[in-house]
């Protein structure tokens, strides 16, 4: 499937500088196809696991969300930011919140999708969605009150997680917390979630949580909460 232009241009500028360029294209591109509602081709010993047929399905998506609000409810009139926002803004309810939402995402369709639903849902709160990755946030220094990342850690490996959580205590307001949720590979429906994801086109890092909670500590952040998921733990970080 071809990317939009500013999305060539979002993984082919830095291609040479930037070894995550490949696997942001990876990822990118699984998303795409999944928000257009592409087919994708997978053996048949895949489509006959369980996990395949709950993803199909559609019944694999809510055992799968991480509830970031459970944990940290954003405040009327703060700054948040959703890195890898996906869809999300069409879905939990941002608006209720009364706190100003900037999405940041690399699927070019969720990016396009969102932008043309957004601010018709509400023009005041919604700050629009960028292009973008993670490790690289084009924001000023502490501009957000809350900074979530769901759904994606597992796509990369601990050493661009680090510098994830670098780019993040940059933009985060001082006394601000950031949200993320990790796989915890220790669940059981890990390994089987984490091959369904390999053949859709991303792959998928089982780390161990005591190697997560080690790559938190380095970057300087302190674990002020934790929810445990049927497959993914959020976690609530202050720097």
């Amino acid at each position: 499937m071809s990317k939009n232009p500013s999305q060539n241009r979002l993984f082919s500028a830095n291609a040479h500088s930037d070894k995550w360029q490949q696997s942001l294209a990876q990822v990118a591109l699984r998303f795409n196809k999944q928000y257009q509602n592409q087919s994708f081709e997978l053996p048949t010993e895949v489509q006959a696991m369980p996990i395949f047929q709950e993803w199909a399905s559609g019944l694999l998506t809510g055992r799968l969300v991480s509830p970031f609000w459970e944990i940290a409810k954003p405040q009327k009139n703060q700054h948040c930011l959703d890195i890898g926002c996906g869809v999300s803004f069409l879905i939990y309810p941002w608006r209720d919140w009364q706190a100003f939402f900037y999405g940041l995402e690399i699927s070019s369709v969720a990016r396009d999708t969102l932008n043309a639903r957004g601010s018709q849902l509400n023009s005041k709160l919604f700050k629009g969605v960028e292009l973008g990755a993670a490790h690289q946030l084009n924001y000023s220094i502490e501009q957000f009150d809350l900074a979530i990342a769901t759904g994606f850690s597992c796509y990369f490996p601990l050493e661009y997680w680090s510098i994830v959580l670098g780019e993040v205590k940059r933009v985060l307001k001082p006394g601000g917390h950031f949200v993320f949720d990790i796989l915890n590979s220790q669940q059981p429906l890990a390994e089987d979630w984490a091959v369904l994801e390999t053949y859709l086109g991303a792959e998928v890092f089982l780390e161990p949580v005591a190697e997560w909670e080690k790559t938190i500590k380095a970057a300087g952040a302190k674990v002020v909460a934790r929810q445990s998921g049927e497959l993914f733990d959020l976690y609530k970080v202050r720097f």
